[in-house]
């Protein structure tokens, strides 16, 4: 695995899904008619749903996970430059309350630059990403600590899987939100919803562990409007969003679907953090110009 630095808007973006030429990116450095909050907006509440408008209904979603307290997550980020596309899957639980969470990351052989490569463990927690496995020069027994903070994008795109947390807290932004109608996930009934979310206001919003990693991604993305679709059982619990984001590069435009599945809510989740002596603090193989420190 190597290390490139991409552009978004003016800054450096961390990115850890597609570069165009298929390697895996992280850098360490760095609709219908629109919804809205009026007082005109139809409730959703009369098919039996929560109450509420559309927009005021996903911005309670990141509150209904921190009581249901943790969730099962399958996860998926699909980039796309130049014709050419690449999609890592993930795959762990998440605890909302802690905010704390297992993902186990697998690339596809393009992305890992070589055929084989082991999956990727991610430890998520608020603003710090842990990842083991990394390559880029880091031994196999250490873990790489990144400031999500520190990141332009939050990670919301870094670590090739958009934080659980984070992407509920993104939806806390929402503004212009269609309520689509029922359908069927999984075997569970959910109600579908599509808008799209600003980063700066979700920002303000959200909750202070979530603050700075978002209130980072709003200074790095080129455009704050990041649109989605989501999907809510009938408690309110989100049980699938996928948002949309894009930025430009110095190549080609880079499109990232970032796509989060939850179940299994209240399963209890146990994750705990690498002690200091398992940080990898030395410098890491730089895709070009040379090393790079974490």
């Amino acid at each position: 695995m190597v290390v490139q630095q991409h552009r978004c808007g003016g800054g450096a973006l961390a990115v850890c899904a597609l570069a165009v030429a298929g390697v895996m990116a992280v850098s360490t450095g760095c609709s219908g008619r629109s919804g809205g909050d009026g007082a005109g907006e139809r409730s959703v509440a009369g098919d039996g749903g929560p109450a509420g408008t559309p927009a005021a209904v996903v911005r309670r979603a990141a509150d209904r996970l921190t009581a249901a307290g943790s969730a099962g997550t399958r996860t998926s980020m699909e980039t796309a430059a130049g014709g050419t596309r690449v999609t890592i899957r993930g795959q762990g639980a998440y605890d909302f309350r802690r905010q704390l969470g297992r993902i186990k990351v697998v690339l596809p052989k393009d992305a890992a630059g070589a055929a084989g490569h082991r999956p990727i463990t991610e430890l998520l927690a608020p603003g710090a990403l842990y990842m083991k496995n990394r390559g880029a020069g880091v031994p196999d027994d250490k873990w790489v600590r990144i400031d999500t903070t520190a990141l332009e994008d939050g990670n919301l795109v870094t670590g090739g899987v958009t934080d659980p947390m984070a992407a509920a807290e993104l939806l806390r932004g929402a503004g212009e939100v269609t309520y689509v109608g029922r359908t069927e996930l999984a075997g569970v009934a959910v109600r579908h919803y599509r808008g799209t979310s600003d980063i700066g206001r979700a920002a303000v919003v959200a909750s202070p562990s979530s603050r700075g990693a978002l209130a980072a991604a709003a200074k790095g993305f080129s455009t704050d409007a990041v649109p989605f679709d989501v999907y809510l059982d009938d408690k309110g619990l989100l049980r699938k969003v996928r948002h949309r984001f894009s930025f430009a590069s110095e190549g080609p435009a880079v499109s990232v679907v970032s796509t989060m599945l939850l179940y299994g809510f209240g399963a209890p989740v146990a994750v705990e953090l690498p002690p200091a002596g398992d940080i990898y603090t030395g410098s890491i193989q730089q895709g070009r110009g040379g090393p790079e420190t974490p």
